[in-house]
């Protein structure tokens, strides 16, 4: 059995991010014993905002969204999202 390192503690989660982010996890998690789990009162932080978009550019992503079969803000969103590199 492989032995596990100690994860040490932090003073704030973006000490945490940070560390996370480049350390390889296997190396302190026993991925084999995780449970799953399921939140379905879990709501997801967001804020409704406004924004304005030629016409023309809504209607193609609203388009695109279609051939996707998936509603066309959450496109935006993902536009977004791989925009600014997040995953």
């Amino acid at each position: 059995m492989k032995r596990l390192k100690k994860i040490p503690k932090f003073k704030t989660e973006a000490e945490e991010a940070k560390f996370w982010l480049r350390v390889d996890s296997t190396e302190y998690l026993d991925y084999s014993k995780a449970e799953r789990w399921i939140f379905p009162d879990l709501k997801f932080t967001s804020k409704p905002i406004t924004i304005r978009l030629q016409e023309v550019l809504l209607a193609r992503v609203k388009q695109q969204a279609n051939v996707l079969d998936m509603p066309y803000q959450t496109l935006i969103k993902q536009y977004i999202r791989q925009g600014l590199g997040a995953a």
